[in-house]
């Protein structure tokens, strides 16, 4: 946690643009996700590979001007200085949720704490939303973070073949819920 003493988290600004996304690095792929569904409920095993291997988003071109001030969605930047070391980025989605639709920690703050304090973020700004929850997506390739995921809370809701189907990197599509508790 020793990074976190310096680590502030930033709803984004116009003048944080620039940074933001300084925090999108590549991540390892150490194996797949295999869910299944019985008696009505989603779980999963891991498969690891022998080989890992990295891979990196594109970095998002967005409009972010969209995300500043506005009731419907939000960017939180983890900063330390003026470094973007981690962001988090929702919206209101229909079914009460805030959907997460990325989050990312620069790899040298891995696992300091950062993605906690980023979660921290949006559950408190959902909870100021009247929403029910925190919602995302994930490939089943991202072990890594589904980890991460379920040890936040998070359940697996679902599972999706046919979301991806034109990207042949990606098998199946996960859909993780954290419920808050009223």
């Amino acid at each position: 946690m020793e990074h976190n003493e310096k680590v502030s988290i930033k709803q984004l600004q116009k003048e944080l643009i620039p940074v933001v996304n300084q925090a999108n690095e590549p991540f390892s792929i150490i194996g797949n996700i295999l869910p299944s569904f019985s008696n009505g409920k989603w779980s999963y095993k891991e498969q690891l590979y022998d080989n890992p291997s990295e891979t990196r988003f594109p970095d998002d071109q967005l409009n972010w001007e969209e995300y500043i001030d506005s009731e419907k969605k939000v960017v939180f930047l983890a900063m330390k200085g003026k470094e973007c070391v981690g962001q988090i980025r929702l919206v209101k989605d229909w079914n009460r949720f805030a959907y997460i639709e990325n989050i990312a920690v620069r790899k040298s703050f891995r696992k300091k704490g950062v993605s906690q304090l980023l979660l921290e973020a949006a559950q408190k700004w959902a909870k100021g939303q009247s929403l029910i929850g925190l919602s995302l997506e994930a490939q089943n390739d991202n072990v890594i973070a589904c980890r991460f995921y379920a040890n936040q809370g998070f359940v697996l809701g679902g599972a999706d073949t046919l979301k991806q189907k034109a990207n042949p990197n990606i098998d199946i599509t996960l859909y993780w819920y954290k419920v808050f508790e009223l």
